[in-house]
């Protein structure tokens, strides 16, 4: 275990620095300083980031452009006729109607929150194990409200057994905080040590073959399982080897 915790923590090294972010969904939340901003240009990076990461930065600075780079400010007091540029949004199966009604559910909420982590820990503080009933909590709020059917697949719930691994990401952007810079650490109920580790088919390929997973599924039971074995070398910050783990899985070899 250690050899493994030393072969990691060098990934680590490598991917989770300044020069990490100019290429990954992530530089659209850092192009802003306020939290709302950040939160809200974060949760779209998010829920955008499948396929071509070109592609998906460009559709996300479109969004923020849109937006006036001012997305709290726009969510909440944007009038009917401004949200004519949105109606032909399209990023692979995200549609306008999507959007939206993302557009429509962060209004409805920052008129009453000033923080979006409110949609997630709606106390003042959070205390279970790990982020799973955080994200089963946002699941039924974001659509505690009227909403298009189709929008439902755009927001996974640990409740399907989804990995909900984009989530899972924003909520690593939002909590961890390091030297590094990446993530923004800029939320305090959730903690470090109750992230779960993102994870897809790539991520679960890497970790079956350093011996943290017994299949490639990509689903919650393997986020939860995954994530203990991270907290066996990282008991206090187990997201971290995300940059590693992500990193091996986009093509290195090891």
């Amino acid at each position: 275990m250690l050899r493994i915790k030393q072969f990691l923590d060098d990934k680590v090294a490598l991917y989770n620095r300044p020069a990490f972010i100019e290429k990954d969904p992530v530089c659209i939340p850092h192009s802003f300083t306020g939290k709302q901003d950040i939160e809200i240009a974060g949760l779209f990076a998010a829920v955008l980031a499948w396929g071509n990461r070109t592609t998906i930065i460009n559709n996300c600075r479109k969004l923020m452009g849109w937006m006036d780079n001012q997305p709290h400010d726009f969510i909440v007091n944007h009038k009917e006729s401004d949200l004519q540029p949105f109606i032909h949004f399209a990023h692979r199966t995200f549609n306008a109607t999507d959007l939206l009604y993302f557009i429509q559910f962060l209004q409805y909420h920052y008129r009453q929150h000033t923080s979006l982590e409110n949609a997630f820990v709606p106390g003042a503080d959070y205390k279970y194990d790990t982020v799973e009933e955080a994200l089963i909590y946002f699941h039924h709020y974001f659509f505690s409200i009227e909403h298009p059917e189709r929008t439902r697949k755009h927001i996974s719930t640990p409740a399907r057994s989804s990995a909900c691994k984009r989530l899972n990401m924003y909520l690593r952007w939002m909590v961890r905080k390091d030297k590094a810079g990446v993530d923004f650490g800029i939320w305090k109920k959730i903690k470090p040590r109750q992230l779960l580790c993102p994870l897809d088919v790539h991520v679960a390929r890497v970790a079956e073959r350093l011996g943290f997973l017994e299949n490639t599924k990509s689903n919650w039971n393997n986020a939860l399982h995954l994530t203990s074995q991270l907290r066996m070398i990282n008991p206090k910050d187990p997201a971290i080897y995300d940059y590693a783990l992500f990193g091996l899985g986009m093509g290195e070899r090891f």
